[in-house]
């Protein structure tokens, strides 16, 4: 009896494993998309400065939060995709703000 449990557990050790590492491989993915993702901020940031807008533009990230809530396909899913996108461009924001304040000191300074 006691080798059946053992070897459901060991293939449950094996599923979770596999599980384990395709959150790793979506998690690089992940990471090179965002690193991506604050080039572009970067670019928009300077781009701003130029036209002479804020960083902060709530229509827009009003329109970010709606692309990317349209793909859930149900409301915890919602939820938790609105609560990662929040931060998301929150630390974008941030990002902005800290690129912009770092260029002007070395172009000034």
């Amino acid at each position: 009896m006691t080798a059946g449990i053992n070897d459901n557990n060991n293939e449950h050790r094996q599923e979770l494993e596999d599980w384990r590492k395709k959150i790793d491989a979506l998690d690089k993915q992940l990471s090179m998309l965002l690193c991506e993702r604050l080039r572009c901020a970067q670019n928009i940031s300077n781009l701003k400065s130029r036209i002479g807008e804020q960083v902060l533009q709530p229509e827009r990230e009003k329109e970010v939060l709606n692309n990317v809530l349209i793909h859930a396909d149900s409301p915890l899913v919602s939820q938790t995709l609105e609560k990662i996108y929040r931060c998301i461009i929150e630390e974008t924001r941030l990002f902005q703000h800290e690129w912009k304040n770092n260029r002007h000191e070395i172009t000034s300074g």
